[in-house]
């Protein structure tokens, strides 16, 4: 029954005011009202889970097996200094604003593309990099299982030879040290027990003939996968809530390994043969634009700007997280993880050349060949050989987790931004459901000859592509969306805007840093090649295809968001670069200036009432506020001048 009589026209004084939504407590709002309204994305559970989930996820595997070999090819000692350089012009900057996006719209890769739809190409090229990197960076977890269940035993299966995988080249080192000069022993066409067992036992690469003839799977190999992605899934399980936890083990425990691997390499007889070769300075080779691209991409890669980890991290961050002192304290903490594990590395490769007799740079190595040959083949040398392999293994296995999961969490979280009604409260299950699927499709890596799909991939999937899709986040931010805006953004969060450090690198260091970093990756192409096998000119063009694609997504995206757009030509190009209207803070409580009042169903005249309501006064963020939309409403006022 209608309480109102029927009146043409309703008197103004009998229309009974309406309470903003914003400000009515839960309980007296429309219980319908909730089902229209997507599943909370979550925040980070305890203080200390962003700072350690970003930790684990810079300090990789890299930071082990190629920062150290990088140090001594390019000046030992010397080469610290491009590296802290380019730290400083490239790699803070970016790990920053990668950071600040992330945390003041609180979106994944893809949805955070509302400040410019133009350019949501970055988004989607920024997945499928991503996608193509952790189907093969599972596969290297799966070799780190395989070595971490084949060291729980008293003697490790690559320490002798004579067994059926060995050929009559291989060389046990206690023959070479106990040859008392009679027969002097030529090592140049011996090989070791350790790359015996990692070629012909493990990869079983004998059995492919190349990259177009992968032969069958190894089923141990497969297992092994199999086993790396269920660890991944439970991990991920509860999204950023579980995962969360997880890093404090994986996240802190690698540094007690390390520590502990550290400390028995520099007691080794040796070690410091090994340590002098790796920072003995050459100055000479800072006159060389090699040794500064060197560090530059070290740089890049190490921190894993550009991958959609950091962003996704910061995202479910409070919106005024201190993420300017967690940008320096992980970087900086980056940095020095990688000189420490070169002490590691270096102390033991020392030792080992003077077991063998031979020069440190012919047992230093990179990659998967020092990881799963070089270093398994010290661990022999030494007394308790199984128990430093596992703790060795169990270092690098933890230090993979934690980057795995910041890419899977990306491209969970990217789409279920993009489909949060349908996708958030089925999160499990579409995490199981992209497991499953990057399991499948890297079930060609567990082939015999799925070592020449990794370095492809490796190769490939994050090159050329990775360096535009960063390139292009930087213009787009800085020029596009608008640099003052930008910092008036950050002010918003943090209570202060970028100085002129970050101001100069974002405009102009940053961008032209990458730029020569691509320029120089095209000009200095080499083909793949794993050992003495090159790749063929269709696998070349497959992996360029690869990086391609990334690129193209940009164009891709632009094409699809000019055309959703009316008008001609040069003003859908305008309506598409512009922010969209529920662009910025996700909480209403925390919007400001042009922000207030934007997001879909908003009732709230003013976010600060809100504030006041919540916290019972006004906070320093919200003077923070208030001198935002002063220096809006100034702007606004000098503009109609």
């Amino acid at each position: 029954m209608n309480p109102w009589p029927p009146s043409p026209i309703p008197a103004p004084s009998l229309i009974q005011p309406v309470t903003p939504e914003l400000l009515v407590s839960p309980s007296s709002q429309d219980g319908d009202l909730g089902s229209q309204c997507p599943e909370d994305r979550g925040n980070w559970t305890g203080r200390l889970d962003f700072l350690l989930s970003c930790i684990g996820y810079c300090v990789g595997l890299g930071n082990v097996w190629r920062f150290p070999y990088r140090a001594y090819t390019n000046g030992g000692g010397a080469f610290l200094v491009p590296y802290f350089i380019m730290l400083a012009i490239c790699g803070i900057p970016i790990f920053f604003m990668e950071l600040s996006l992330g945390q003041f719209s609180s979106l994944g890769p893809l949805a955070v593309w509302k400040i410019s739809p133009l350019f949501k190409g970055i988004g989607m090229g920024t997945i499928l990099i991503v996608s193509l990197v952790a189907i093969y960076y599972n596969m290297i977890i799966a070799y780190v299982l395989f070595y971490l269940f084949a060291s729980l035993t008293s003697d490790l299966p690559w320490q002798h030879c004579g067994n059926w995988w060995n050929t009559d080249l291989c060389l046990d080192h206690r023959i070479i040290k106990a040859g008392n000069t009679t027969l002097p022993v030529n090592i140049s066409n011996t090989v070791s027990p350790s790359e015996e067992y990692w070629s012909r036992y493990v990869l079983h690469i004998q059995g492919s003939s190349g990259i177009g003839d992968p032969g069958r799977i190894r089923w141990n190999l497969c297992l092994c996968l199999l086993l790396s992605w269920t660890i991944v899934y439970l991990c991920i399980l509860k999204g950023v809530k579980s995962s969360g936890k997880v890093v404090y083990f994986t996240a802190t425990f690698p540094y007690l390994i390390l520590v502990m691997l550290l400390i028995r390499g520099v007691t080794l007889e040796g070690a410091w043969k090994g340590i002098r070769f790796y920072l003995t300075p050459q100055f000479d080779h800072l006159l060389t634009s090699k040794v500064w691209i060197e560090a530059a991409l070290q740089i890049f890669y190490s921190l894993g700007v550009g991958f959609g980890g950091l962003l996704t991290f910061a995202s479910y961050n409070t919106f005024h997280q201190n993420i300017y002192r967690d940008t320096f304290i992980v970087t900086l903490g980056n940095a020095i993880t990688s000189i420490l594990a070169g002490f590691a590395i270096f102390s033991v490769l020392g030792y080992m050349s003077q077991e063998l007799g031979v020069p440190v740079n012919q047992v230093a190595k990179a990659g998967p060949g020092l990881a799963f040959v070089v270093y398994p083949q010290a661990m022999t040398m030494l007394p308790l050989s199984p128990f430093w392999s596992f703790l060795f293994f169990f270092m690098l296995l933890t230090l993979g987790l934690d980057s795995q999961f910041a890419f899977m969490e990306t491209i969970v979280t990217a789409v279920t931004d993009e489909f949060p009604y349908y996708l958030r409260p089925k999160k499990a299950v579409f995490s199981a459901a992209i497991c499953v699927g990057l399991f499948l499709m890297g079930l060609i890596l567990t082939t015999e000859g799925g070592m020449y799909w990794l370095v492809l991939l490796d190769d490939y999937s994050a090159g050329f592509g990775l360096m535009v899709v960063v390139i292009t986040t930087c213009l787009v931010v800085t020029r596009v969306y608008g640099m003052k805006r930008f910092c008036r953004d950050i002010h918003m969060m943090l209570g202060f805007q970028p100085g002129p450090y970050f101001r100069a690198c974002w405009m102009v260091l940053s961008p032209a840093t990458m730029m020569a970093l691509l320029v120089y990756n095209i000009v200095k192409y080499q083909p793949s090649e794993y050992g003495s096998y090159r790749f063929p000119a269709w696998a070349e063009a497959l992996g360029i295809l690869m990086g391609l694609c990334s690129c193209l997504m940009i164009p891709a995206g632009m094409l699809m968001a000019v055309l959703q757009e009316e008008g001609t030509l040069w003003e859908r190009f305008q309506q598409a670069s512009r922010p969209t209207m529920d662009w910025g803070p996700s909480l209403e409580e925390n919007r400001t200036g042009t922000y207030v009042g934007s997001l879909a169903g908003s009732q709230s005249p003013k976010p600060l009432m809100v504030h006041m309501r919540k916290y019972g006064g006004i906070t320093s963020y919200e003077n923070t506020a208030i001198e935002v939309d002063k220096e809006i409403e100034e702007e606004e006022e000098e503009s109609m001048m």
